[in-house]
């Protein structure tokens, strides 16, 4: 028997639990400000350093919030809600106690759907819930010490946790990267892992192939990346595949991500739920997810990701792929579907979108939201190629730039003042067609002896006598026809 036959196979099962800070103007439970980058301390209360003998007041907005993104996921929503205090000391957090909920998420079941592979899958939810934050440690202000930043303190999160069923770090990527563009979609969270606005940590465990029993899981904490995520779990796969092999056994962990070195490393045996003495909080009373609040938000939530993609192949007839590209981000969506309002030519209008206008957010690094020309402005520019009064070429290259820094300027008076009015009159585009072919007789005979290559050449040349003002299509019909005749 040789050694492959004792190899073991295993596969990866991965649950993963993703913290959103959501975007409320003010904390879960005080008035203070939730904006990212005060100087730090700035941005506290008696309320949120955990002062004795202070009252914590609800945000409404945060469950309006927590609604939305349960509704979007299509989750099952508490109607009776209550927060408990989950113990741990920790230096970031004044109270020594978070407020979560336990018992009772506001949100419970629903799914987020992924493309596998070539299929789609849904990666069930096992809860999504509400909770505050804690503080930030500083570690590399000071030689000597950490410092502590408690602006952070008691802003709102949501705990979105899957089950336990994204079988690779690429299904982790997958599920990420389209909870992120959910997430922003609802306009509750910006997404942003760098700032900590989002983030992860993955539960990962490994069993032989085809077994049923889930292995010792390990948790790795605070994933700060889309791509630090897929590493963490690929590395934990491998690290836990050859201890197996090995003859060893799993522990369960907490572990941290160095991604300078791509590997985990152990912080502490992982924490039970009783660990964290979880009680009713006594100074909050239960709230309640009534009928008539369920409804206002149903009724509020903008088109999702894959409901626009659905109208755009469906009304506007675009393809998926362009559809797909369109709607990957909300702000190019939104700037999308403005123009449609304002050209029915929406093939062009995608074109000009995911052509020359992306190409200027790229280089000038901005987003959509973020772009000079209005949509409107687009519009016009749209109407003049449809209209052959210029070219898609020479619009793109000539006038968009100059629009890009006079958003207000007409494009017309652009196109005019640079001399490049596309000329469209049959009888001014056949003269130049008939002074090219005049000039050239050999090449006219090289063509006629089926060198059609030369075609570019005399769409060239009508072009130079033109300074470009010839209808590239007419000059193309003219040509054909001319030389079809001689």
């Amino acid at each position: 028997m040789s050694r492959e036959d004792h190899i073991t196979i295993y596969e990866t099962v991965v649950g993963l639990e993703v913290h959103a800070q959501l975007s409320t103007q003010t904390k879960l439970f005080c008035g203070d400000s939730a904006a990212f980058g005060a100087e730090p301390n700035t941005e506290v209360s008696p309320i949120s350093i955990g002062l004795p003998g202070t009252l914590p007041v609800l945000n409404r907005k945060a469950i309006e919030y927590a609604i939305r993104i349960g509704l979007a996921c299509e989750c099952a929503i508490e109607p009776v809600n209550y927060f408990a205090r989950k113990h741990y000391f920790y230096p970031d957090l004044p109270k020594g106690y978070q407020i979560s909920q336990h018992t009772t998420p506001i949100c419970k079941g629903g799914f987020v759907r992924i493309q596998a592979g070539s299929t789609q899958k849904k990666v069930r939810l096992n809860r999504i819930h509400l909770e505050e934050d804690a503080g930030k440690n500083i570690h590399d202000n000071d030689t000597d010490y950490s410092s502590i930043d408690l602006n952070r303190a008691g802003v709102p999160l949501i705990e979105i946790v899957t089950e336990p069923e994204i079988s690779s770090g690429a299904e982790a990527v997958q599920f990420l990267t389209e909870l992120r563009r959910i997430l922003r979609y609802l306009e509750i969270c910006d997404g942003n892992m760098e700032e900590g606005s989002m983030r992860c940590d993955a539960n990962v465990s490994i069993r032989p192939l085809g077994d049923k029993t889930l292995g010792t899981k390990v948790e790795v904490k605070n994933l700060n990346s889309i791509r630090n995520v897929r590493r963490a779990i690929e590395f934990e796969a491998q690290r836990m595949a050859a201890l197996l092999d090995a003859g060893g056994a799993v522990v369960q962990q907490t572990r941290s991500f160095d991604a300078g070195a791509g590997i985990t490393f152990p912080l502490r045996d992982k924490e039970e739920a009783n660990d964290y003495r979880y009680f009713p909080d006594p100074d909050l009373p239960q709230f309640y997810v009534t009928e008539s609040l369920l409804e206002k938000v149903r009724n509020d939530l903008p088109p999702l990701p894959e409901q626009l993609v659905e109208k755009l192949t469906r009304e506007f007839h675009l393809p998926e792929y362009d559809a797909r590209v369109i709607c990957d981000d909300r702000e190019t969506a939104a700037y999308f579907m403005e123009l449609t309002k304002l050209t029915n030519n929406y093939k062009a209008a995608a074109n000009w979108l995911l052509g020359p206008v992306k190409s200027y957010t790229n280089e000038h690094s901005l987003g959509f939201s973020q772009v000079p020309l209005s949509p409107a402005g687009l519009a016009r520019l749209i109407d003049m190629v449809d209209e052959k009064t210029i070219s898609f070429s020479t619009a793109s290259k000539q006038i968009l730039p100059r629009l890009m820094d006079r958003p207000g300027a007409d494009p017309r008076e652009i196109a005019s003042a640079l001399n490049i009015l596309q000329n469209s009159d049959d009888h001014t585009v056949a003269a130049w067609v008939d002074e090219v072919l005049a000039r050239m007789p050999e090449k006219v005979s090289e063509y006629k002896k089926g060198k059609k290559g030369l075609m570019g050449l005399f769409i060239g040349e009508v072009k130079k006598i033109s300074k470009g003002k010839a209808d590239p299509k007419l000059t193309n019909k003219l040509l054909q026809e001319k030389l079809d005749k001689k």
